[in-house]
């Protein structure tokens, strides 16, 4: 552990330096956040409410999360390929107009088969997005400011989500108004699914204005060969280990939550809204204020120590018998298990050379992607059949075997990557 001086004073001036810090891609990047985070806020909390609408199950919301997961999961390396081609600007902006295009088809032509294309559609946008991030934000950050900048993105994306989910609670009902329908009609889903379009198209604006990258070819991220992967198959398994059980604990449980706090909780769609809300403002707290505390604790320690201390609150959530609890909980837990993602994210960028940082990007995409691909749909079937108690049991074992993994790779005595030895103390730094 580092001992730093922990005082206020000092932890907020280096946080406004760090900031201070920022590139201006970075800058415009977060302007970028911003919008796509308000635009995801209110698909999130609206899209599953727009498929039951129109008389269909759980067991298909399962299939078209598994669908857009898939997607991303096969298309991970063809698109680190792609996007090291086209280049970060252009892929950042094709992974826009994609998502954008997808809610668009749908809203036009919803059906069972369209759902499905447009959820590939969707898939291969934020694919292409996951795997231009990171080294996007590698290219465009020092040293000092990087964890900032990833928690910090992180953040304002999950503050503008807060906004999102806000809104997306009370769209329906004025779409229905304006449609002359009940709120729950799909007609108004539709309605207000079509905001978020129009808010996609205008992330497209602060992407137009990112300079072309100034960085020396070696310092370039850039997609490695192939045999990459085989060279250094181990300690790429410990890196993206831990990120593939925890996506499949995820996708058991937090592509649902707003049918469960529907089923079982009995609350309406402007409360599950407001819930969304408030969550997504604690994991966007959660999130700025991480660097700092990866800062004193050291990276691997901190996303420990986070992830470990959600699980508690996980099981709170799913078996509380009253809704003041769970949803207490799902803030709770919301904030504690998300803001270690982009203190890992950095770690994990740290590690490799810039030659393969797209390719290591790819396969954490991957990773994330794979739970999340086939976990709901089991987990559609479960909620159909036994309720979603079987779901959350299933989910806080894969979070502790996760945790477990990140400890006993990262903390349990030395740890060698990429062929140099790194001790304990050198992980904290």
């Amino acid at each position: 552990m580092n001992q730093r001086n922990w005082r206020m004073p000092n932890v907020f001036g280096t946080y406004v330096a760090r900031i201070r810090a920022f590139h201006w891609n970075a800058r415009l990047y977060l302007v970028y956040t911003i919008i796509f985070g308000a635009a995801m806020g209110i698909r999130r909390l609206l899209f599953n409410f727009y498929v039951l609408s129109l008389g269909y199950d759980e067991a298909l919301l399962g299939t078209l999360i598994t669908t857009m997961n898939l997607t991303a999961l096969i298309a991970a390396i063809p698109l680190g390929y792609l996007g090291d081609r086209l280049g970060r600007k252009t892929s950042l902006i094709s992974s826009t107009v994609l998502s954008a295009l997808s809610v668009v088809i749908m809203i036009i032509y919803p059906s069972m088969i369209m759902f499905i294309v447009t959820n590939v559609v969707f898939g291969l946008g934020m694919g292409l997005s996951s795997v231009t991030m990171g080294p996007f934000l590698m290219e465009n950050s020092g040293e000092k400011e990087r964890t900032y900048l990833f928690s910090f993105s992180s953040g304002l994306q999950m503050g503008a989500a807060f906004a999102g989910n806000w809104l997306g609670g009370y769209l329906p009902s004025w779409m229905g108004n304006i449609f002359s329908v009940q709120a729950v009609d799909s007609i108004a889903y539709a309605g207000a699914l079509g905001v978020t379009a129009v808010i996609l198209v205008l992330g497209v604006l602060p992407l137009s204005l990112i300079r072309k990258s100034s960085l020396e070819p070696k310092d370039r991220s850039a997609f490695a060969s192939l045999s990459y992967f085989k060279d250094h198959a181990g300690d790429l398994s410990k890196l993206t280990l831990p990120i593939l059980i925890t996506s499949m604990g995820a996708g058991l449980i937090m592509p649902f939550m707003n049918v469960f706090f529907r089923h079982v909780h009995g609350q309406s769609d402007q409360a599950i809204g407001t819930i969304f809300a408030w969550g997504s403002l604690a994991m966007g707290v959660g999130l700025l204020l991480a660097p700092a505390l990866a800062d004193r604790f050291g990276k691997i320690q901190f996303v420990v120590l986070t992830q470990g201390l959600s699980i508690p609150f996980l099981f709170m959530l799913g078996y509380a018998p009253w809704f003041a609890l769970s949803a207490g909980s799902y803030f709770v837990r919301l904030a504690l298990m998300n803001m270690s993602g982009p203190v890992y994210q950095t770690f994990v960028m740290e590690q490799v050379e810039p030659s393969a940082r797209a390719t290591v990007a790819s396969l954490v995409s991957m990773a994330n992607s794979f739970g999340w691909a086939f976990s709901p749909s089991l987990s559609g079937w479960i909620q159909v059949n036994f309720g979603f108690r079987p779901a959350f049991l299933g989910t806080i074992l894969f979070y502790a075997i996760s945790v477990f993994l990140y400890w006993y790779f990262f903390l349990h005595g030395k740890t060698r990557l990429f062929g140099q030895v790194r001790q304990k103390a050198e992980l904290s730094a």
